[in-house]
């Protein structure tokens, strides 16, 4: 259908294989290879952290809430502009979200500077989201939320392999917690982690993940116990061994992947440098660190943004909105408003998602940016 899709899977031969290794073992749910990813996965992070591989990157954000004791009448200061997962985990645990806004126009990531304001006596968390790939200035977000007693947990889902005055996004506050899903940058379908470096958080983590068992079916399986017990409440987050195994291969794809994402966004920079179109991010220039999972763009503001959609989708180029905003979601109208994030709101208006992976060629991306410039006209 697309001559351009907005993202397409960096698989080959390689998965392919680690799958049917697994259906050979004939043991699919979470066991050895679930080990293998998330101690390489660690070692992605500099070793220092503790990684649970789990169904989701809602899982991991649900689990980090409970993990850190967010509860019922509780605050969590979340981005305006993130997708509604970071929210909905809040009203889960019977918190509430409240929404900072983006920095600028151009830095469309969360500071310190767009927290405090936010922060009251019911705050308990912060939850900061490295928005399209790019970390957000976490030095100063966690001294201010430290200096408040508050918790901060990363939203990593577009940033794996990303970092930040050499610190790896995930690891600079007390949980971070990473997407596997599709079209993210490490795909295996479905699937997450959720890592700490505290060691009491990473034992609840644990915990929370799998009914609050103290053994798995696997040690059961290989007779490293007969029995189990269930120290606290849990849930079934777990990873399987189908999307472990591809999340293996997929790692060792991502630093590459990463570096590919940077490229073809230095190409749309250029192709796109004195148009009337704005990009994301653009005063931060180009940097090896960061992850680069989507290309956001600001169209201008005389632009009807349904006519360039449809306009790029006559040519068979595919786009995307990152994010609605939640004061259009009929589950949050009630207590988000447009006032509450003047920045997010104008961006949630005007953003546009062009196509990037890594496997997109030079002709593509110039297909798209020439069917671009023709529609905003």
């Amino acid at each position: 259908m697309w001559n351009v899709p907005l993202f397409d899977l960096n698989y080959d031969s390689r998965e392919e294989l680690a799958v049917c290794q697994v259906l050979a073992s004939k043991w699919l749910t979470m066991g050895e290879r679930t080990k293998t990813f998330e101690s390489e996965f660690s070692s992605l992070l500099g070793g220092a952290a503790s990684c649970h591989a789990v169904s989701s990157a809602t899982a991991a954000l649900h689990m980090a809430l409970l993990a850190l004791g967010v509860g019922p009448g509780d605050e969590v200061i979340i981005p305006g502009l993130t997708f509604v997962a970071d929210a909905n985990v809040v009203k889960m645990v019977g918190a509430t979200p409240v929404l900072a806004d983006s920095t600028s126009l151009t830095d469309w990531n969360i500071s310190a500077a767009t927290i405090e304001p936010k922060i009251t006596s019911k705050t308990k968390a912060v939850i900061a989201v490295h928005f399209a790939g790019y970390p957000c200035d976490m030095s100063n977000i966690v001294k201010l939320c430290r200096s408040k007693n508050l918790s901060v947990i990363e939203d990593v889902a577009h940033a794996p392999g990303a970092s930040i005055d050499n610190m790896m996004c995930g690891t600079i506050g007390d949980v971070g917690c990473f997407s596997f899903f599709t079209n993210k940058n490490l795909s295996v379908g479905e699937g997450g982690m959720v890592v700490t470096r505290d060691p009491n958080t990473s034992v609840a983590l644990q915990a929370l993940r799998s009914h609050g068992m103290s053994s798995l079916t696997l040690d059961r399986h290989k007779g490293r116990a007969t029995t189990y017990d269930v120290g606290q409440v849990g849930l079934n987050y777990r990873m399987d061994e189908i999307r472990a195994a591809l999340g293996i291969v997929q790692l060792a794809k991502l630093r590459d992947g990463n570096l590919k994402r940077l490229e073809l966004t230095g190409m749309y920079r250029q192709a796109l440098d004195g148009s009337e179109i704005e990009l994301a991010f653009d005063h931060l220039g180009l940097n090896k660190n960061f992850a680069y999972h989507i290309m956001p763009i600001l169209l201008p503001e005389h632009c009807d943004r349904k006519k360039v959609i449809n306009n790029l989708k006559e040519k068979g180029i595919q786009t995307s909105i990152h994010y609605p905003a939640f004061w259009d979601f009929t589950a949050y109208k009630d207590f988000t408003d447009p006032a509450d994030a003047p920045n997010v709101a104008e961006i949630c208006m005007r953003e546009l998602t062009l196509p990037l992976y890594p496997t997109m060629t030079g002709d593509q991306l110039h297909c798209v940016v020439d069917a671009l410039l023709e529609a905003v006209q």
